[in-house]
């Protein structure tokens, strides 16, 4: 075993031409360690001057070979790979293999000179020395100097590149962490998202604004870092899993309302719109954490206002809530509709119990389907509690009218439900919506059937005030079309054939519905289920005697 320790002494060679050489060899190895994939480009440069260069593990396994001029030894290579366990052991920094006639294998440590502090850890929990770097028969003499020279760049290249995937690592499972948090706000467990959000910081206030982002997908990185620089470190910013186009920010919100706290909200879409180029904003109202779904469902809908809007953001525009109109009769209506799920215990553990049903549930109204994305499950899994709810709710989720059933029964109970609390339910009969809605309840039965809910004069302002906008300027094209959308259960080629018109226009049409609306109808979270909703109120209002002109729905 030898070691070449100056390259001065290659015969024939000066030593100010060898000096030249190799600090021009250095500084090309220094300008590769600054472009991509710093290693293999260095080991391509020693590879080029040499039969072949490698980098060994600590164990003796081959990690990379990359042939030179000459064709490659592979046998001796590998010899000289069995003894780099042995030199790991001593603390020999270089070593030299092979000569008398046969090939001769240059091996230095790249870990060489480090503080010995114990192997360094990975991203894995395991260990992860510096390997070994062997240069096989050069075809022109590496000097030892260059050689360790080499061995430092590729060091260097190498804790960076080691360094690089651990910051990949931590950064995807800090997204995965604020995913949980958001997950958990969405379905209101309010206390285990603090106890991760305390972690990793900023905390979560009590009041908060939703905000939803829409940007290029492959600028979402950049615009995170954005909106958490113009907003001072103060937000929470989660990439949207189910949209690839959507950040989601949570926002605290001052404890007041008013014009000021009006203004603050397009104070905030301007700031966002401002340091973010080509972006577009829905702003919440504020609202408490436990109910953040609900802001996020405002923040959809102001997102498809300003796609179209001259400024890039727009905030909710809140509408009476029917969670204020309807009360404790509606409190009830909905947790004896949903008792069925809220008193269910899966026989196994592993099983989804009633909290996560109602979840699932309130994802697939949310995102359809691509709710198992929201809820990091399989398709199947999906399909397969979906199928869970129509058998314990009697509900027929494809069809918009039980789907609109579900959103209200959630939408009125929130977060406020739980098992010990939950009536015993009535047998469920029928599927569908009427014959889940306990029609031949008794007066004094607290589960009130869902017309006899809807059918109160405030209910009826309610609904013209929602549609209202649809027949603005006196041409109800817009009503007349997503009621033909609604009875088509949102299918546009069955409503461009009932309305004899194309696909496109019947798009157009909605599109303009929209920006009428201020809520979002082609994507979910849609306003679908409040509109239908609205027409059924006005029905069963009619029905009522309480208004003198139906919206004629649904048909007969």
């Amino acid at each position: 075993m030898r070691t070449e320790q100056d390259g001065s002494r290659t015969p024939g060679r000066q030593p100010s031409r060898v000096r030249f050489e190799r600090a021009e060899a250095v500084v090309a190895m220094t300008r590769l360690a600054a472009g991509p994939d710093p290693v293999r480009a260095v080991l391509d440069t020693l590879a080029r001057r040499s039969t072949g260069a490698a980098l060994i593990g600590v164990d003796g396994a081959l990690l990379t070979v990359h042939p030179g001029r000459n064709p490659l030894d592979r046998t001796m290579l590998g010899a000289a790979a069995r003894g780099v366990p042995e030199l790991h052991a001593r603390g020999t920094p270089a070593a030299v293999r092979g000569g008398a006639g046969a090939p001769t294998v240059h091996l230095v440590a790249l870990g060489a000179g480090e503080p010995d502090d114990g192997a360094a850890c990975d991203p894995d929990g395991g260990t992860e020395p510096a390997p070994w770097l062997a240069v096989v028969d050069p075809v022109d003499p590496l000097p030892g100097d260059l050689l360790a020279d080499a061995a430092r760049i590729l060091g260097l290249c190498w804790r960076l590149e080691r360094s690089e995937r651990a910051r990949r690592r931590v950064a995807a499972g800090d997204v995965r962490s604020r995913e949980a948090v958001l997950h958990l706000l969405m379905v209101g467990d309010v206390a285990p998202a603090r106890r991760i959000a305390a972690a990793l910081r900023p905390h979560l206030p009590d009041l908060v604004r939703v905000c939803v982002v829409e940007c290029a997908p492959r600028r979402r990185g950049e615009a995170a870092g954005q909106v958490t620089r113009a907003l001072g470190g103060r937000a929470w910013v989660v990439p949207c899993p189910v949209r690839s186009r959507h950040l989601i920010a949570l926002v605290p919100a001052p404890d007041r309302a008013g014009p000021r706290e009006a203004g603050d909200a397009d104070a905030l879409g301007r700031l966002v719109t401002g340091r973010v180029p080509g972006t577009r904003i829905g702003v919440s109202e504020p609202v408490p954490l436990r109910r953040t779904a609900a802001g996020y469902e405002q923040a959809f809908h102001a997102l498809a206002v300003a796609r179209n809007g001259p400024d890039g953001h727009c905030r909710f525009d809140r509408a009476t809530e029917l969670r204020a109109l309807l009360g404790a009769a509606g409190q009830d209506w909905a947790r004896l509709l949903l008792a069925p799920c809220l008193s269910y215990r899966p026989a196994r553990r592993m099983d989804p119990d009633g909290q996560e049903l109602l979840a699932t549930l309130g994802s697939w109204l949310a995102f359809d389907g691509a709710a198992h994305r929201h809820l990091r499950i399989h398709r199947n899994t999906l399909a397969a509690r979906l199928a869970l709810l129509r058998d314990r709710l009697g509900l027929d989720l494809s069809r918009i009218s039980d789907q609109s059933v579900a959103w209200l029964a959630l939408h009125l109970l929130g977060s406020a439900a739980t098992p010990e609390d939950v009536p015993e339910a009535p047998p469920v009969g029928g599927g569908g919506a009427d014959g889940a809605f306990g029609q031949g309840a008794a007066p004094g039965d607290r589960w009130v059937g869902l017309d006899r809910l809807l059918a109160t004069p405030a209910l009826g302002l309610w609904a013209r005030g929602q549609l209202a906008p649809l027949e603005a300027g006196g041409t109800p094209v817009g009503l007349v079309t997503v009621r033909a959308w609604l009875r088509a259960e949102a299918r546009l080629p069955d409503t461009a054939a009932a309305l004899g018109v194309s696909v496109s226009a019947v798009r157009k049409r909605l599109g303009r519905a929209e920006q009428a609306l201020g809520r979002s109808l082609l994507r979910g979270p849609s306003a679908r289920h409040e509109l239908w909703l609205a027409l059924r109120t006005l029905d069963a209002t009619a029905d009522a005697g309480l208004v003198a002109d139906p919206a004629g729905w649904p048909p007969a």
